[in-house]
């Protein structure tokens, strides 16, 4: 008797994007272990409507076998540091000035020299005295944005901070005067919640999982248009009241990520899968 499964699929990136697999050969294993996973489960989870469409797309499954359970936010980045901690913080990295903040992985989809080339905009619009924390790393893979760092004269501007701790972290989100991210692709999309739980507003992009996740407490750009998200970045950098209420919404909009609730799904979707015949 064929062994009941379950299968997970956050996204289908590497179907999106094969440049980042080594061969053809591994873009068909990846292909194709996938339709076959997909379609010997007995239900495919996911964790948003975006992937969902995309596996329906890619994979051919009846709509009702994939089933979407929201990731949730994780709590150590919800506690709010102490004063001494933020302190710190902007002490050691010197962080005297207003400053935009992005944080994640650094490969091409997620769209940084776009960011970089926006934050160049800005700065000429007459926002100087503003700098550009990039968090991420193997910065060193990626020599395009060193170079464009330095083609817009922003080596002086633009701080590549690599890893950091989940407490530093959580410092340099409360500190951020905005949080962007640009991404051109995502399965869910963590960083923008995280960030709206410590407060901070956010930018980040109209396409793939991304206005699902943020519903209406980010402000949302076609991340293609360096001009409009250097626009963006304008707006909540010099409209307090804006702001203010982009910081409520997003307050309000992480409530509705609980993984205690995720978890209860994907334990009556097991069950139910037990049950079945």
């Amino acid at each position: 008797v064929p062994c009941k499964s379950v299968v997970t699929i956050h996204d289908c990136i590497h179907l999106r994007f094969p440049q980042y697999l080594p061969n053809q050969f591994a873009h068909a294993y990846a292909r194709s272990s996938l339709w076959v996973a997909t379609h010997r489960a007995s239900r495919v989870l996911t964790v948003s409507e975006a992937s969902k469409r995309d596996i329906l797309k890619y994979f051919n499954v009846p709509a009702s076998k994939v089933d979407v359970i929201y990731n949730g936010m994780d709590e150590r980045l919800e506690e709010a540091p102490t004063d001494e901690e933020m302190q710190n913080v902007r002490e050691r990295y010197q962080l005297n000035d207003p400053f935009v903040l992005y944080a994640g992985n650094i490969k091409p989809h997620k769209n940084l020299e776009r960011l970089i080339e926006a934050f160049h905009a800005l700065r000429r619009d007459g926002l100087e005295h503003v700098k550009l924390l990039i968090i991420g790393d193997e910065i060193s893979k990626y020599a395009t944005l060193r170079r464009a760092v330095h083609r817009h004269k922003l080596h002086k501007h633009v701080r590549f901070l690599g890893f950091v701790s989940d407490k530093t972290l959580a410092c340099l989100y409360r500190l951020a005067g905005v949080f962007v991210f640009p991404s051109l692709y995502e399965g869910f999309g963590l960083p923008p919640l995280e960030a709206m739980a410590s407060g901070t507003p956010v930018i980040t992009s109209n396409v793939s999982s991304l206005p699902e996740v943020v519903g209406d407490a980010a402000l949302l750009i076609d991340p293609y248009d360096a001009g409009a998200i250097a626009a963006a970045m304008r707006r909540v950098l010099t409209e307090p009241a804006l702001a203010a209420d982009m910081r409520a919404r997003g307050l309000e909009r992480v409530t509705h990520f609980s993984w205690d609730r995720s978890v209860r799904r994907i334990r009556q979707i097991y069950d139910e899968v037990l049950a079945g015949d």
